[in-house]
């Protein structure tokens, strides 16, 4: 007696744009967050800010959460919101603090003007 497998009679097709088959996480993508169908229809309704946690924040600009943790005692980091005991971080403000920090070459003058080490070294 044999007993070998014929899957032809199953036909099933797997949708995997489905909830079941999609990745776990918050993130497909490293920079853009899953939205179900209800919190898409929400989120253009109500323009309300985003905050994300230390940890969230961090992960969003691929950073350590000890260094934001650091920032917010020495400055220099993003602006952040404190919400009793909890810190919290804007998207727009991660968003404008990571544009702050864009430069064309490592010889642009705002460059060397943010980053004193720069002039020590070619002394």
């Amino acid at each position: 007696m044999s007993h070998s497998t014929n899957l032809s009679h199953h036909s099933r097709r797997i949708d995997l744009d489905a909830p079941l088959h999609r990745k776990a996480g918050p993130m497909t993508h490293a920079m853009q967050p899953v939205e179900s169908a209800g919190e898409a229809q929400t989120s253009q309704a109500c323009p309300t800010p985003r905050y994300l946690t230390n940890s969230e924040a961090a992960a969003f600009l691929r950073l350590s959460p000890r260094t934001l943790e650091k920032q917010r005692v020495i400055g220099g980091g993003p602006r952040f919101h404190k919400f009793g005991r909890r810190v919290m971080y804007a998207v727009t403000d991660l968003e404008a603090w990571a544009g702050e920090r864009s430069f064309e070459t490592t010889f642009d003058p705002e460059y060397i003007d943010r980053h004193p080490g720069v002039q020590r070294d070619d002394q």
